[in-house]
């Protein structure tokens, strides 16, 4: 089934144009990612598709039988409403009556349960509430009476996505589903579900993120947007990466190339010929073309941002049986740690366990209930906060970055200008004089970015710095943190991002209990798989021998009229399932190990070296979504 068409669209913002003469179709069934640079249009694009904004020119044709379910980066809701009230405001019978239901929940009216529950099932409309309390239970959203007006940003990034995922589970319509960064605000847990929730949905997809694992498990189709222009690749996010690294060694040569030609047609242009033939007449036109290719300069993506680091003296930061919480809540209780030289931790935990509260008591930005929190006379804070850029007033990009400083000093002794590090974060001298409050948020990002590192710090706490940035500053921020000789704080849900630059976790188990783990989020992940196959295989001995006694469990929300029912287990294709998976995931993560091995290695030909990374990705790929059905299975049967 045919979804949208795109004809010619273009789009400007201000002067600035964004995407020149695009066109491109959807059917039905794709889940394509659409990658830029920040400010390049993705999100003007988005919105012209969900009706939002209007295209300068060109025309697009939606399915008039096609459903188009929209997540804003800036989601509205009817403020005065209730959370609930927001989520379930289609006028549907079926809809209204699960409200209603839930409602009655909330309050524990019995009476008007036992009413809903009829309406519930004369409409069969308990398969939709199950999905609902699926949304909401995995997007830790609990409070359906709370008012939307008193939700903070990421509360109300999930309601909005909780909204939208809710809209697409009803009913059997055909839905299009376009999102804008649906990561943002969301922890692990709630990456991998939704991960899963959109492979598995029938329902066809057009998406804007940077988390690059979620992309590589998610989409079929990759759209780029770069120069005003698109270009299409169909399969997952690292073959778009292969097929691009070749189409830009393509295009390296073809302008090479070009300028050759154009060395010789110039000569023959400069003649001025007198007789001006038809065929001339072509020549002069493919002339131009040429020139116009000739004059094209690569876009390079590496940046060298080789810091000259403040000195760090022997004390960097020491906390002792440090202690803090608000109320009941507690954050941090007895946590002890030196800092040494040169550290790289992550900090990882579901959202609202007090990661960031963590990072301002290491600044001093909030008091610990008890303990100590000592800082070395050397050390320099560099802090990149969720709050983003705090400007008193409107500035000019350059303005802004000059009061900073107006040269940044290099490891070599050399300097470069506040307009020369502006332009390695991809802010060319045009835009340079634009006023911070028409940036992109993302672009407000980059220059968040800038301005930090301008302060010249030896001690770097980030706390979601990947959120709104695009992949190309992604790699410059990577490469800048793999080179920087001082200490690093990073909170992010990016799991690429952390497996890349972290040496160990700061694992936030909630109730205040912090857990120092060795390693990256990966193998991190993995340490958890195994200790639940520890537990299971735990539980079996037990069980053989103890007598077995029937677990008897409250019912399910969805029928609370019974009052008990038996625990299900696994039926015989899913316990045949999961043996298989028990013993594919060993051979998986066998292979794995040995490609990364040869790869390491090196000495590997071209065209041998480019199908073991491809074959690296499709392991990795497998190996995740296996452990993923693992643990689903193990759970679901109670043996973990």
């Amino acid at each position: 089934m045919h979804y949208l068409s795109a004809e010619n669209l273009t789009k400007s913002f201000i002067e600035k144009p964004l995407f020149t003469d695009i066109s491109f179709n959807i059917e039905q069934g794709d889940k394509i990612a659409l990658v830029a640079r920040n400010g390049a249009g993705k999100t003007s694009l988005l919105r012209v598709l969900a009706g939002k904004d209007a295209a300068d020119s060109g025309k697009f044709w939606i399915n008039r039988d096609v459903n188009v379910c929209f997540l804003d980066q800036n989601p509205q809701f009817e403020e005065n409403k209730s959370v609930l009230d927001n989520i379930l405001n289609h006028d549907h019978p079926a809809i209204n009556t699960v409200r209603e239901y839930e409602i009655a929940l909330q309050h524990h009216d019995n009476v008007k349960i036992g009413e809903m529950m009829e309406k519930m099932d004369e409409l069969g409309a308990w398969n939709f509430e199950s999905k609902v309390k699926e949304i909401l239970s995995s997007l830790n959203i609990t409070d359906l009476d709370q008012m939307a007006q008193s939700l903070s940003g990421g509360q109300r990034k999930r309601l909005s996505l909780a909204k939208v995922l809710i809209e697409i589970s009803f009913g059997e319509r055909n839905n299009f589903l376009i999102l804008d960064e649906p990561t943002n605000h969301l922890d692990f847990e709630m990456i991998e579900w939704l991960a899963q929730f959109l492979s598995d949905a029938k329902t066809t997809l057009l998406l804007v993120s940077h988390d690059r694992f979620f992309l590589d498990i998610v989409c079929n189709e990759i759209i780029e947007l770069e120069n005003q222009q698109l270009y299409i690749h169909k399969g997952n996010f690292e073959t778009y990466l292969q097929r691009k690294a070749e189409r830009e060694i393509s295009e390296a040569a073809s302008v090479d190339k070009a300028k050759n030609m154009y060395r010789k047609e110039l000569e023959w242009m400069l003649k001025q010929p007198k007789a001006r033939t038809t065929k001339s007449k072509s020549r002069i036109d493919a002339f131009y073309d040429v020139e116009e290719k000739a004059n094209a300069q690569r876009n390079d993506d590496k940046l060298e941002l080789n810091v000259k680091m403040s000195r760090i003296g022997g004390k960097i930061l020491e906390l002792k049986k440090v202690y803090k919480s608000f109320g009941d809540l507690k954050i941090i209780q007895g946590f002890d740690y030196t800092f040494k030289k040169g550290e790289r931790i992550g900090i990882i935990g579901k959202n609202g366990v007090g990661k960031t509260t963590f990072l301002n008591v290491i600044l001093g930005l909030e008091p610990a209930n008890s303990g100590k929190v000592n800082q070395g006379e050397t050390i320099v804070f560099g802090y990149f906060s969720q709050q983003g850029l705090q400007v008193k007033e409107d500035k000019r990009v350059i303005e802004y970055v000059r009061d900073i400083a107006e040269n940044f000093p290099l490891a070599d002794g050399t300097k470069v200008s506040a307009g020369q590090f502006l332009q390695l974060f991809q802010f060319p001298p045009e835009a340079q004089f634009t006023y911070i409050s028409k940036l992109s948020g993302g672009e407000k990002k980059r220059l968040q970015l800038i301005s930090l590192l301008f302060c010249n710090p030896n001690f770097l706490i980030l706390d979601e710095p990947t959120n709104d940035l695009d992949l190309v500053t992604l790699s410059v921020l990577e490469e800048f943190l793999e080179q920087y000789q001082g200490c690093v704080i990073i909170v992010s849900h990016d799991r690429y991002f952390m497996d890349k630059l972290v040496d160990h976790l700061f694992v936030f188990e909630g109730d205040g209990v912090i857990t120092d783990f060795p390693g990256n989020y990966t193998q991190w992940r993995i340490s958890e798989v195994q200790k639940k196959k520890n537990a299971r295989l735990g539980r079996q001995e037990t069980k053989e021998r103890k007598p077995e006694v029937k677990e008897v469990v409250p019912e399910p929300v969805i029928k609370p009229q019974s009052p008990t029912s038996t625990k299900r287990k696994m039926s015989f294709k899913e316990k045949s399932e999961f043996e298989k998976l028990g013993k594919e995931i060993p051979e998986l993560e066998k292979e794995k190990a040995e490609l990364n091995e040869k790869l390491v290695g090196g000495n590997i030909p071209y065209n041998e070296m480019n199908q073991m990374i491809e074959r690296f990705g499709e392991v990795s790929k497998q190996l995740e979504e296996k452990e993923l059905r693992w643990l689903e299975l193990s759970e679901r049967a109670g043996e973990v």
